[in-house]
């Protein structure tokens, strides 16, 4: 027979299966019987007039396919998981890559070009400077 811990694990999904069989059965009663395997199969037994046996292999079934359809549903996730682990990963690498090339293409352009490389790197900071001045004087108004 189903344990206690099996059914009230199980409870949510072997609830929605005994509704889908037994319409007749209220969540009133279901709520009742959770978690007391007793409880349940002599609230079944009540209302649906099929054997004890019968009702066992029925709930014994449903909390099997519940645990099968979790069990299943971790290893999907699972692979999800190493999947969009392995393409950050895939990702990531090709980003190394494009910075690494943009420093070695940056690196040239310094070797061969020096005076006009310095003349802009100039010009960058003194922007960035009077930009920065204006900021601050606005922010004292």
């Amino acid at each position: 027979m189903i344990t206690r811990e099996e059914l009230q694990g199980q409870w949510t999904q072997l609830k929605g299966q005994i509704r889908e069989r037994w319409g007749e059965i209220s969540d009133d009663e279901l709520q009742q019987a959770q978690g007391n395997t007793e409880q349940l199969m002599g609230l079944l037994e009540k209302k649906t007039g099929e054997s004890r046996r019968q009702l066992e292999q029925f709930v014994q079934g449903a909390v099997k396919n519940g645990q099968n359809f979790l069990g299943n549903a971790g290893q999907t996730v699972r692979e999800y998981a190493q999947t969009a682990a392995h393409a950050a990963g895939k990702g990531l690498g090709s980003i190394e890559s494009g910075i690494e090339s943009g420093m070695q293409e940056a690196h040239k352009m310094v070797a061969s070009r020096p005076l006009e490389s310095i003349t802009t790197a100039f010009g960058v900071g003194l922007l960035a400077g009077v930009v920065v001045t204006l900021l601050l004087r606005s922010d004292r108004a």
